[in-house]
Order: C-alpha cells, then sequence, then structure tokens
C-alpha cells in the first residue's frame, strides 16, 4: 500500500512516518492488489488534540476513518483498529454484494473538491459523482465512510435520496422527487 502522509499545522517526522507507515501495512492483507491502493493520510493538530485521518479509496468502496487523542502514536493506534474493525464487519457483505454484480458499472468511491465561498455562511464545499445504487449498498457505503448521512441515486425508488443514521442506530431515508 502506497501511503501519503500530510501534516496541517504538524512537521511530519521521520518516526512518526515510519509508526504509521508500519501500522497502516496491516491492512494489506485485506486488498487483493494491496500495491495498487493508496492510503491518504492527514494529521492534523486541535488544541490539544493530535488528530489522523485515513482515507483509503478504492474501484469498488472508500474507507475513511478520523481519530483524535492526545497522543499521536494512540490516535494512530485507534485509526488503525478502526479501519480493520470496519473491513471485518463488513467482509461478508463486501463479498455477497460484489461477487454477483458487473463491477465496471458501479464505482462507489466518489470525487471531493473544495471550493472557498462567502466566509461568513458556507466554510465548505463538495461536488460529488453519484453512481445509481440500491438502499444496500448505501447503508455498506455510509458505514465504510464512518459517515451519518449518504446521498446517492436510488435505483429501487428512482430519485435522489439521502440514507442517514438516527440516534437509535437505525437508518432513515428521504427522497427527493
Amino acid at each position: 500500500m502506497e501511503i501519503i502522509i500530510r501534516g496541517n499545522k504538524i512537521e511530519i517526522t521521520d518516526a512518526i512516518r515510519m509508526y504509521v507507515n508500519s501500522k497502516l501495512e496491516r491492512l494489506d492483507k485485506y486488498f487483493e492488489n494491496p500495491n495498487e491502493i493508496k492510503a491518504y493520510v492527514n494529521v492534523k493538530v486541535n488544541n490539544l488534540a493530535q488528530i489522523i485521518e485515513v482515507t483509503i479509496p478504492t474501484t469498488r468502496f472508500t474507507l475513511r476513518v478520523e481519530e483524535g487523542h492526545e497522543d499521536l502514536y494512540a490516535a494512530t493506534d485507534l485509526v488503525v483498529d478502526k479501519l480493520e474493525r470496519q473491513i471485518r464487519k463488513n467482509k461478508t457483505r463486501l463479498k455477497n454484494k460484489f461477487k454477483s454484480n458487473d463491477l465496471s458499472e458501479f464505482n462507489l468511491s466518489f470525487e471531493v473538491t473544495e471550493e472557498e465561498v462567502n466566509e461568513n455562511k458556507i466554510v465548505k464545499r463538495k461536488n460529488i459523482e453519484m453512481k445509481p445504487m440500491d438502499e444496500e449498498e448505501a447503508i455498506l457505503q455510509t458505514e465504510l465512510l464512518d459517515h451519518d448521512f449518504y446521498i446517492f441515486k436510488n435505483i429501487d425508488e428512482e430519485c435522489v435520496s439521502v440514507l442517514y443514521k438516527r440516534k437509535d442506530g437505525t437508518y432513515g431515508i428521504i427522497n427527493a422527487r
């Protein structure tokens, strides 16, 4: 796995780089071709918290985890453990979903671009490429990205839908017609 590390308000030393690389290499066993996978690591400081964010886009799905801790090495351990749990938890779903479908039709990863718009109101803007998918795929993508909501083209309802995680752990759907 190629690991690209970037620091925000922190200098990435060789010790940090080596520690992050050694921890993320544990994930190689979960990928068919780990040499073709890139992991983007963003390390940042927010007051006393050391925050590490890891994004691993693949052709089938995108993994994303963010953790914060007073100790950067502890935050790194937490992130890797969380990524490993995500992969293991969704292993069966991923196998069942992708073995029967033609993957060239379903690319679940999306590109994000940032624009700076009106400093007082909108602080971040994302453009996403929505691929048609069913609700089960949207739930899977939401869990893999570790987000509270996910916007997708719903092939069952033939509309744009927002899947959101409720406080009780279940999911809700909002359809835009």
